[in-house]
Formats: C-alpha cells, structure tokens, sequence
C-alpha cells in the first residue's frame, strides 16, 4: 500500500496541476499524509530548475499551514481526531513518550530535526505541539524555518547540481540528516541532563 501511495504521489509531479497537488501534499503531510512532500518536490524541481525557490516557497507555506491544522488538531481534538490518526499510523506509544517527556525546548528541537530529517514525522510534532500546548506563535516561527530550511536547501542543491544529485539526495541525504538529527537530539539530552 506504502509503495502505491508514494508511485502515486510522484505521479502528479508530471501533471499540469502539479504546483497545487504539491501545495495540497505538503499541507496535509504536516497533519495526517505519511508520504512526504519531497517525493513530489524534487521531480517537479528537477524538471523545471527555474521554478526550484517557487516550488520550495509552496511546499513551505502549505507544509506551515498544514501544521498548524496539526497543532490545532492536537489542541482542541486530540482525544477525538488525532489520537485515530496516530493509531491509525501505528504511532500512538511513540507519541505517548514523547509527550510525557517533552517540554517546549524539546518541541522546537523536533521541529528542526523533522524539517532536516523527518525524524520523527512532522506529524507528530506538530499534534504533540498543539497537545502539550507549545505557544502557536513560537510553533509557527520554528516550523517557518525548519521546513523552509529543508526545502529551499533542496532546491538550492537541484538548481546547482541538478539530476546528479536526486541520486545523492534520494539515497544519502536522508541518512546524513538522520545522523545530524540524532547528535542534535543527543546534545540536546546532554545539556538537559546536565542542568
């Protein structure tokens, strides 16, 4: 099912309504989607280079937008709407974790590792933001920067490097992100602990 979902979602980067499925895509990965909006982002920046920063200006407004319906949603709904969801998803015990565990510095330390890395899922911050009640202005500015930095770096890499580095960014990225993520978080932990 994972695999037609994500064939399909790369489909509509050849359609001529390509800049508002990616809008629509963008939107609501931040809140319910599981497959990111890179998958349609970086087809469409490759195809048309001259519209790369247009295209990253899209994904980060509707990827904004879409999180704070997730924050609304885990503030006013979270017993009703979100908490299906993540079950739905298989990540209800992750988040029940992380909710216990977090504090604001952490959410905002999140945002930034789902923008790099999506890890863990935007998702799941952007419910648990709303859920533990992290100010929606704080939210809003750090998901600014944590999904306008992850899709304007994208397309500041197809612009420069262009196709030869979707095979670096597909394989590698993902994993040199996940390990930057995983020493942020570490760091994070260790001044916690140490205070």
């Amino acid at each position: 099912m994972l695999r037609r979902l994500y064939d399909w979602t790369l489909s509509l980067a050849a359609r001529k309504s390509a800049e508002y499925w990616l809008a629509f895509i963008a939107f609501i990965e931040s809140s319910i989607f599981l497959v990111p909006a890179d998958v349609l982002f970086l087809p469409m920046a490759l195809a048309r280079p001259d519209r790369a920063y247009r295209y990253a200006l899209v994904a980060t407004a509707a990827s904004v937008l879409g999180g704070i319906a997730g924050w609304l949603l885990g503030y006013y709904a979270y017993e009703a709407l979100a908490k299906p969801v993540l079950e739905f998803y298989g990540k209800l015990d992750d988040f029940e974790a992380l909710r216990v565990s977090s504090g604001y510095g952490f959410i905002v330390l999140m945002l930034v590792t789902s923008g790099i890395a999506h890890l863990p899922p935007i998702k799941v911050v952007t419910i648990l933001s709303g859920v533990i009640g992290v100010n929606i202005w704080l939210f809003i500015l750090s998901a600014i920067i944590a999904r306008g930095a992850r899709f304007f770096f994208l397309a500041w890499l197809l612009r420069r490097y262009g196709e030869p580095i979707r095979k670096f960014v597909e394989e590698r990225l993902g994993l040199i992100a996940a390990v930057a993520a995983a020493v942020l978080i570490l760091l994070y932990l260790l001044v916690r602990y140490l205070h």
